[in-house]
């Protein structure tokens, strides 16, 4: 039976459907409570922000889950994207060739600094498409704090999901 098979599924979930309920219930209240405070205008960043808490919740021992990850990963590509956004838009193929440039730089960057955080990488491409703004970094830094912190305070109580 594969690890991945329907059968191996169900079995893996009856013995921790609690863990994956709690867990699931924390992402969703922490990411509601900091959407409270957060703008509208943050919305094109919310996905890989979204995408962090998963990982945050269900693989909090990997490498992309500890908090030097999620922020430094963030904060890198908010900066690439914002840097990448201020790049001439006169050619419609050329503003897309900045939005992949972010993309790749931020990654560049993530793995040459040791903080690899996937889902920042779509921070990259989305402030490099909506551009950036104080509120928009307020609303970011906001996010990865409040995720960095929550898995620090819960971290040795927890494990991985799968």
């Amino acid at each position: 039976m594969s690890v991945y098979s329907v059968a191996a599924m169900i079995v893996r979930i009856r013995k921790r459907w609690r863990a994956y309920v709690v867990r699931s219930a924390l992402a969703g209240a922490t990411t509601y409570l900091i959407l409270l405070v957060l703008s509208v205008e943050t919305a094109v960043v919310i996905a890989a922000l979204g995408a962090s808490a998963f990982i945050v919740f269900t693989r909090p021992l990997d490498v992309t889950a500890r908090p030097q990850n999620v922020i430094g990963g963030h904060l890198i590509s908010f900066a690439t994207g914002a840097l990448c956004a201020m790049l001439p838009e006169a050619i419609p193929l050329l503003v897309l060739a900045w939005y992949a440039l972010a993309v790749g730089i931020a990654i560049m960057l993530m793995l040459t600094l040791y903080l690899n955080h996937p889902p920042a990488a779509a921070t990259a491409l989305g402030v490099a498409m909506r551009g950036y703004s104080i509120e928009l970094l307020i609303g970011v830094l906001t996010f990865v704090f409040v995720l960095a912190v929550v898995h620090y305070a819960i971290k040795p109580r927890l494990r991985n999901l799968y």
